[in-house]
């Protein structure tokens, strides 16, 4: 009974050590498949995560793409620019706020969302940019066109003004009295009242200056003053006296004068001869004497003569 007994005990204690064993093999097969798990949970994370950094970059990559873009254009578009500042502000806004979720937060699908409307708002930029481009062009095409039909006009007006200055000069020149055959010598005087031209000064008794007025028949006929300033090489004038009475008005200067004659002018051809009597105690001097003929406030001829 005893042998009996121990045989018992015997297959129970084997029966147990079995079931033992059984469990610490389930136990160690659960513990390899939960690291098994662990281990494709892990890499499954980590490839996870890979993506994510991928993502991640590629929307930093495109953001900075996006706000390159966008600083190109506004330099190519210049002051131009400077009319689309509140846009340009918002654009700038939610790229900072994109960069700021990249760093902090990191949900793809929401940087994406906020990506594409940032995109959209650029785009409208672009697009208004654009259209203030197209409408200064049109402006400054409109401008340029009226600018040309100004300048047309002004070289119209320039060209209708010249011919009228030219007109009129041609009025005025045909208004003042015009002289030729102008000449003027020194005089010796012999009896009889015979004059002898001569250059030499000892022999000079006066200075006869002869021309024709020319016929006109613009200028309004009458009495016409001539006067005549005769310059000796010194440049100082010959005149009668030094009073206000032997001066006339030229262009508001008064002007001493040699000699003085009324004529009476007709509208047609006249010869003139006007002297200048030396005086006794008049002593001229050797070299180049100037001869002007003045009519009114114009200069109407000329000539010069030498004594020796």
């Amino acid at each position: 009974m005893e042998d009996q007994k121990k045989i018992t005990q015997k297959q129970n204690r084997g029966g147990s050590n079995l079931w033992m064993y059984v469990v610490i093999v389930i136990m160690a097969l659960g513990i390899i498949g939960v690291s098994l798990w662990l281990l494709s949970v892990k890499s499954t994370m980590n490839e996870l995560l890979a993506e994510k950094e991928v993502q991640k970059l590629e929307l930093e990559q495109e953001l900075q793409s996006l706000i390159k873009e966008h600083e190109d254009i506004k330099l190519a578009y210049g002051d131009i620019s400077d009319s689309l500042i509140v846009m340009d502000s918002v654009i700038q806004a939610n790229a900072i706020e994109i960069k700021k979720m990249l760093n902090y937060k990191w949900e793809y699908y929401k940087i994406k969302k906020k990506m594409s409307r940032l995109q959209v708002i650029a785009q409208g930029y672009v697009r208004q940019m654009d259209s203030i481009v197209t409408t200064n062009r049109n402006l400054t095409e409109e401008n340029l066109q009226i600018k040309e039909e100004i300048k047309i006009e002004k070289r119209k007006y320039r060209q209708l003004e010249e011919q009228t200055v030219a007109l009129t000069g041609k009025v005025d020149e045909a208004s003042v009295l015009s002289l030729y055959n102008l000449k003027s010598t020194g005089i010796h005087k012999k009896g009889g009242g015979k004059e002898i031209e001569t250059d030499k000064i000892r022999r000079v008794d006066l200075i006869k200056v002869c021309f024709t007025l020319g016929e006109n028949s613009i200028i309004e006929p009458g009495n016409k003053k001539i006067y005549v300033r005769i310059a000796e090489p010194g440049k100082a004038i010959l005149v009668k006296g030094r009073g206000e009475e032997y001066s006339f008005n030229y262009n508001g200067e008064m002007l001493q004068y040699s000699i003085a004659e009324e004529v009476t002018y007709e509208n047609n051809a006249i010869d003139i001869c006007i002297r200048w009597n030396k005086r006794a105690s008049k002593e001229l001097a050797k070299g180049l004497y100037h001869v002007d003929i003045f009519e009114g406030n114009n200069t109407i001829g000329h000539t010069s003569f030498t004594l020796r």
